[in-house]
């Protein structure tokens, strides 16, 4: 099965921005799935899509749809983990 986008036109997409010298947003195809990975949960979770007429379409679409059309955006962890502390619960 081919995907479309391929991991490497999400990763370009998700780079664009990054001035040369700095270090690139995401850097592996292993960092954009997990990075999509997360926002189809925040669907699933109830988030809304921010792209029209996908309401047939599954979370993980979506949100590769989201990512290569720049409607969401992707943190490093070093950022993310200060905007959501996550909390371990034993």
């Amino acid at each position: 099965m081919m995907l479309h986008p391929s991991y490497t036109d999400l990763m370009k997409v998700v780079n664009s921005g990054v001035e040369i010298g700095e270090e690139p947003v995401v850097n592996s195809r292993y960092s954009i799935v997990l990075a999509t990975a997360k926002r189809a949960r925040q669907i699933i979770g109830g988030d809304q899509p921010v792209i029209e007429n996908m309401s047939n379409q599954k979370p993980l679409s979506i949100a590769v749809e989201e990512v290569y059309n720049s409607k969401v955006t992707i943190v490093g962890e070093e950022e993310d983990i200060e905007e959501e502390p996550e909390t371990i619960e034993e």
